[in-house]
């Protein structure tokens, strides 16, 4: 069943009968990944004379955060290394820890059974920041992308209602005030970000995932040189965003909250979306860095969990919106009646301190200009 001809009151019953993953080869997994955990974090670093050692390895992406698709999914584990201090040092030591880990995986290959065949990519990287394998299923005809990326134990032990102090962002934007290099160091609080949602939302990052993998990934083929489109995380964000300004119903409706993240989509040249869960404006130091970040061009995506990261910027979100518009106007934006789903009044930028307010706010979706609460 493909998702433009599934009607806008089927969306919930595409989503089980098409998007959920196969639960025998979701165990399958999960019993490879601990396999893998085990050796990584006993035989890393074992006899070859350095002081190195892996605190722990961390389960992320889309099976780590619970909204895998069927078919294909990805993991990410993040290797955590002792030794490791700051960004820099893990900057200098990364080619050698991932050497290391395609050392000990390849070792490892024995011990997942006959049925997952283990393969390692081969990076044209001098210095790569990830080590990339695949788990394919020879039985079940489904594979598993994994990357492996090493960081450094930035944060230390996370609890409930934890948040970093301001003192560990001011370094990294000291260390990488252009990007987010050194994003895998907050994997965890990506991860929690989304584990901790409603059971519908993540269906609804499902649903949009398939839309991007299905719909959106065929414009590759219209990119030129180094022009790259919006990854898929951020409109993963973009869900979580629309919901959360839509009334954080648990209960919604399935195609008013894809219609909404199509509409922000559309939107994207005004767009100024972000959390002050992790960070936030308190300190002066780190607040004068958000309110520059909050002033660049749009479209502005912050990770919640890494303010250096502006998910997307500089990718071809004019392609992502005329695939958006092209969706708005299939069956599965409409209704039996033919009339068309209306996305939710939400503000394509979250309220701003007075210290970022230098820009006038645009209006919410289809409704006219008002000031907008503070976010957090």
């Amino acid at each position: 069943m493909w998702l433009y001809q599934t009607a806008a009151e089927e969306l919930d019953t595409f989503i089980s009968n098409e998007l959920q993953p196969n639960r025998v080869f979701k165990t399958q997994i999960s019993t490879a990944i601990h396999r893998i955990f085990l050796f990584l974090t006993q035989n890393c670093f074992r006899n070859s004379g350095s002081a190195m050692r892996v605190l722990k390895v961390v389960k992320a992406g889309s099976s780590g955060k619970g909204t895998a698709l069927k078919d294909i999914s990805d993991v990410d584990l993040v290797v955590f290394v002792s030794s490791i201090t700051d960004f820099w040092s893990l900057k200098a030591e990364r080619k050698k820890i991932i050497a290391e880990i395609q050392t000990r995986l390849e070792e490892c290959r024995w011990s997942l059974g006959e049925d997952l065949v283990l393969s390692i990519k081969k990076t044209k990287w001098e210095n790569p920041r990830v080590l990339t394998f695949t788990l394919t299923s020879n039985t079940m005809d489904e594979h598993i992308d994994f990357d492996v990326l090493p960081a450094f134990d930035a944060l230390g032990q996370l609890y409930r209602g934890y948040k970093p102090d301001p003192e560990v962002y001011i370094k990294l934007t000291e260390s990488d005030p252009e990007g987010s290099e050194f994003s895998p160091c907050f994997t965890e609080l990506q991860r929690n970000f989304v584990m901790a949602l409603p059971t519908k939302l993540k269906s609804l990052i499902r649903l949009v995932k398939h839309w991007y993998k299905q719909y959106v990934l065929p414009y590759k083929k219209k990119l030129v040189g180094r022009e790259s489109l919006p990854p898929q995380y951020a409109l993963e964000l973009l869900s979580v965003y629309a919901w959360e300004r839509g009334g954080r119903d648990p209960a919604f409706n399935m195609a008013e909250g894809f219609r909404t993240v199509l509409e922000l989509i559309q939107q994207h040249k005004q767009l100024c979306v972000y959390w002050a869960i992790n960070y936030g404006f308190e300190n002066e130091t780190l607040g004068r860095y958000l309110e520059s970040q909050l002033c660049k061009s749009r479209p502005i995506v912050l990770d919640p969990a890494d303010p250096t990261g502006i998910v997307g910027q500089g990718s071809r979100w004019d392609l992502v919106a005329q695939e958006a518009e092209r969706c708005c106007a299939q069956q599965c934006c409409r209704k039996r009646n033919g009339s068309a789903v209306q996305p939710w009044n939400v503000p394509v930028r979250a309220g701003l301190p007075a210290m970022a307010r230098r820009v006038k706010q645009p209006s919410p979706l289809g409704v006219p200009s008002r000031a907008l609460e503070r976010v957090g």
